[in-house]
């Protein structure tokens, strides 16, 4: 029997002044599943993400969590409210988000970066929070990194510091923008590797990419967003390779060059 979704987005619309970036947008993710987001610029998927975190209001349309409203709530007098900014902090420690850029704190440790959220956030001991920081480190494979600050890091390791970072607020799902644009090519793959093994390790993971034969290799469902809507989704072999809109056709052409990206077995060549 098919799970229940764990997030639903029903008619979501959200516009910039007088472009409209959603246009009734609805998709459906399961518990424990991967999804990727496709399209290309401007097409919403970054917009989608930061509306499931609560950083972006919506217009129209509505988005459930585990079948309940999010980002509201009805009032006594049966009016929707929106939810308090406590409320808010709240979701985004069970929805966690890694974006483009790293946004490490410069002036702190790798393990100190990765202990902030425990210590100020869940309010767990300085010795709780490092052994899950320690812990998390391990994970990404920079443990021997712990106490280097990050203008000492590689942007790959920078950016596996930052999903370890999101991880110890231990959330439910976890959404990704973009997480390798602002890498170099050679230090892709290691950060790949990363989300990889979160997927084996069974979290909920939402992310938009261009890495094509990634998305491929690792999602269970990817959705190809086209001007605000789903054009089409299902599982990677039936979308990515037997696309039926003439825009998926054009997209992937475009990235034809990254279909022979390493797969996700492979060892990254830098840890």
């Amino acid at each position: 029997m098919e799970q229940d979704p764990i997030i639903s987005v029903r008619g979501l619309r959200k516009s910039y002044a007088d472009t409209t970036v959603l246009k009734d947008l609805s998709l459906e993710i399961r518990r424990g599943e991967t999804a990727a987001l496709l399209g290309r610029s401007g097409s919403g998927k970054s917009t989608l993400l930061r509306c499931l975190n609560l950083l972006e209001d919506w217009e129209q349309g509505e988005i459930l969590l585990d079948g309940r409203p999010l980002g509201f709530h009805r009032g006594k007098d049966g009016q929707l409210a929106r939810w308090s900014a406590r409320q808010q902090a709240e979701l985004r420690t069970r929805i966690g988000m890694v974006f483009q850029q790293f946004n490490l704190f410069p002036h702190m440790t790798a393990i100190e970066n990765v202990m902030v959220g425990p210590r100020q956030i869940r309010y767990l001991s300085e010795a709780e929070s490092r052994v899950i920081a320690t812990r998390l480190l391990t994970q990404v494979g920079l443990l021997e990194k712990s106490d280097q600050y990050p203008a000492h890091l590689s942007g790959g390791q920078q950016q596996r510091i930052a999903i370890a970072r999101a991880l110890a607020m231990e959330p439910t799902i976890l959404l990704l923008d973009e997480i390798t644009s602002a890498l170099d090519p050679e230090l892709v793959g290691e950060v790949l590797d990363v989300v990889a093994d979160l997927k084996e390790r069974g979290l909920t993971m939402v992310f938009v990419t261009h890495e094509i034969q990634f998305a491929h290799d690792v999602a269970d469902r990817v959705f190809f967003l086209d001007e605000g809507r789903v054009l089409e989704s299902g599982p990677p072999a039936e979308v990515l390779d037997n696309p039926r809109s003439e825009q998926l056709q054009r997209f992937l052409a475009r990235f034809a060059a990254h279909r022979g990206h390493r797969p996700r077995h492979e060892p990254a060549a830098s840890r």
